[in-house]
């Protein structure tokens, strides 16, 4: 009996294992999007925009219906490079989202929600003096803050966003 139940256990612990490698090589299974634990094709009307001549291993922003999800940017220039004080990087990933979406047909007044991410929490409310001007007073998206570590090419500010995609 031992030995049974412990072969049953075995099996309902595998089993969600199981289901995602149970398709075979290649082959969709039921929902028709996932084989071996990965995604085979985006599903119909998912649209991913990367810039030709961005090297970064990302899409800048990816169209999933009527969502468009703008990957996080950096407060750098058009060279790639960090600028300035916490205003000044603010204002440049502010611009990078803003450049991103109209590359969409998109813009500012279309953001629903904002994920903002700083290495110094201190610098808030520099940031906030450049964010706010980005939307009207009325219409400021949904936004969540978090202190991080550190950000990449050391830059000081984050900011990634969600946008209704334009019909």
């Amino acid at each position: 009996m031992r030995i049974i139940s412990l072969a049953l256990l075995g099996c309902l612990l595998a089993g969600p294992a199981l289901a995602l490698t149970a398709a075979p090589p290649g082959g969709p299974d039921e929902g028709g999007a996932m084989t071996n634990g990965t995604i085979a094709a985006p599903p119909a009307g998912v649209q991913f925009y990367r810039p030709e001549t961005t090297k970064a291993p990302y899409s800048q922003v990816v169209r999933v219906g009527d969502i468009l999800y703008v990957s996080g940017q950096l407060g750098v220039n058009q060279d790639g490079k960090v600028v300035g004080d916490m205003g000044v990087q603010a204002k440049a990933a502010m611009d990078n989202i803003s450049a991103a979406l109209g590359r969409v047909g998109s813009g500012m007044d279309a953001v629903f929600k904002c994920t903002v991410m700083l290495t110094d929490m201190t610098q808030w409310a520099a940031f906030n003096q450049v964010y706010v001007s980005y939307f009207k007073p009325d219409q400021l998206p949904a936004r969540s803050a978090m202190g991080v570590g550190a950000l990449p090419l050391g830059a000081g500010v984050e900011v990634e966003c969600w946008a209704y995609a334009p019909k």
